[in-house]
């Protein structure tokens, strides 16, 4: 096979498809099952396919060479730095997976009679009450899948709070510093978003959400800290303007490990919140899941609760249904068990005070980050930020280098970018956390590989313009593939290992 990397042996992976060859299989089952002579004899014509379903044909190996290639392709925490800003990358540790695995809770099966899982609902239970604790919520449930699906169980208990106060209003309003998902977790529950501005230093001014704030307003959503790592100091004056009024607040707790164990949202009078276990709890984050997206309520909110609860009954833990203000189920059986195993050992093990250090190093990571970089790239907002810390391309803007090609160049020394173009609030965002989970020696590395662009920047703009160099495929088209995305293949009469495939128009149609 004709090799691609830079040095050392590394395969050109074509598409399966590429690799599928007519009448090529890697199974041997028989045609049939049981005493049915013939598949599919029992299954209604019209449910039937006329032509078999157009899937690559190749033999087993090559399915297992082809995924496992492509596996060593990814990044990943446990190869190495991941400074994504608002997304909160942290390692997560292996005693979790351990207890994850125990077999009385990994073969539960979760059609289980509550008598033989009792284990199982004590452990909900407990790590709701725990989670309640830390936040200052008078109740948790643990049902939502992620942080977006708790964002709208939470926005779906705030609609049916006004539902029952015989006024369900319209409006929530959302900071231009919230998170993406905000305002499209607000629609999603019926409500139409108004945007409301920070003020010059990044904190939400409570003259705007006093101007904003009237009758038909539901919520505000706001993300604390926010987007730019800032805490929004007025939070309390906030909260009071929105219930003097009716409205709720609701607080995106994506950014907790910034606050866990120093301050609780529900004593600042935020009266719902998500959590995300994958972020501030340290479960397995990315890869398309799972999450996990307990909500937190205040008593005002708890009649609402989705459908099953658990409760203590004496000694016995039960599922409780009988509950006709919820809003109902929001997810099959429970919730992602798995991960909230993971979150209940991550916060056993560092009790009360390990929690708060947790924070405290999450805090002091990201201000190292700004103080080495400070005076390399530009800080729309000079002063100390929390969890995360917000950087911009502005004072490369004479050299033609953008935010884009520091992040492209960032692979180059072995560092996967940090987020991008995020909060839009700034123009060529660089948004980066680097988690209490990496030690001083890693970041001295990354602010150092940092440095080095910028000063490359200003000497040889081009050799960053073009990065990555020295990955087994240059810089892809990105806005191409989101604008132009390749759905269906069709097979092409070109040879899938032609020699000029790396840049070659892509040899696939839609």
């Amino acid at each position: 096979m004709e090799s691609s990397g830079r040095s050392g042996l590394s395969h050109a992976e074509p598409l399966l498809f590429e690799r599928s060859v007519p009448g090529r299989h890697g199974h041997s089952l028989p045609r049939s099952f049981g005493d049915t002579p013939q598949a599919g004899a029992d299954i209604p014509a019209a449910l039937l396919r006329s032509a078999p379903p157009e899937l690559p044909e190749v033999d087993e190996p090559s399915v297992v060479r082809h995924f496992t290639r492509l596996s060593t392709w990814n990044h990943g925490l446990d190869l190495g730095f991941y400074p994504l800003g608002s997304c909160t990358m942290k390692y997560n540790p292996r005693v979790n997976e351990r207890v994850a695995r125990l077999d009385g809770f990994a073969r539960l099966h979760p059609y289980a009679p509550e008598e033989h899982a009792q284990g199982a609902l004590g452990l909900m239970y407990e790590l709701a009450r725990l989670l309640a604790e830390i936040s200052g919520f008078a109740r948790v449930t643990l049902q939502p899948a992620a942080g977006a699906h708790g964002e709208l169980t939470g926005m779906k208990m705030v609609r049916a709070y006004h539902v029952s106060r015989g006024r369900p209003r319209s409006k929530v309003l959302v900071p231009d510093t919230a998170h993406g998902t905000n305002p499209a977790s607000s629609t999603l529950a019926g409500y139409d978003v108004v945007e409301v501005h920070s003020g010059p230093d990044g904190i939400l001014e409570p003259a705007a959400v006093a101007a904003a704030m009237d009758e038909d307003v539901a919520a505000l959503m706001m993300t604390n800290p926010n987007t730019l790592g800032l805490f929004e100091q007025h939070v309390g004056e906030i909260a009071r303007i929105l219930h003097e009024r009716g409205g709720l607040l609701y607080c995106d707790g994506a950014n907790l490990n910034s606050l866990m164990g120093i301050a609780r949202p529900g004593d600042m009078g935020v009266d719902v919140m998500q959590f995300n276990l994958h972020k501030t709890f340290a479960t397995p984050h990315g890869g398309g899941g799972p999450g996990s997206g307990p909500v937190g309520v205040c008593a005002a909110l708890e009649p609402f609760l989705p459908v099953p609860v658990v409760e203590k009954v004496g000694e016995r833990y039960t599922l409780a249904s009988d509950r006709p203000r919820s809003i109902g189920r929001m997810k099959g059986f429970y919730g992602n068990f798995a991960v909230m195993l993971r979150a209940y050992a991550y916060v056993r093990e560092l009790g009360a005070e390990g929690l708060k250090r947790s924070t405290e190093m999450a805090v002091l990571n990201a201000n190292y980050v700004r103080a080495g970089l400070e005076g390399t790239y530009h800080l729309p907002y000079p002063r100390r930020s929390l969890h995360e810390v917000i950087f911009s391309d502005h004072d490369l803007e004479a050299t033609g280098v953008t935010t884009m090609d520091v992040a492209k160049r960032l692979i180059d020394h072995g560092f996967h970018p940090p987020t991008v173009y995020f909060p839009l609030v700034v123009h060529g965002a660089i948004m980066i956390e680097p988690t209490e989970s990496e030690s001083v020696q890693t970041l001295d590395e990354f602010i150092a590989a940092m440095q080095a662009i910028a000063a490359e920047a200003r000497t040889a703009p081009e050799q960053v313009k073009g990065a990555p160099h020295r990955t087994i495929l240059g810089r892809l088209d990105e806005v191409r593939a989101a604008r132009q995305p390749v759905l269906r293949w069709r097979a092409s009469q070109s040879s899938p290992h032609a020699p000029e495939a790396k840049s070659a128009e892509p040899r696939r149609t839609c």
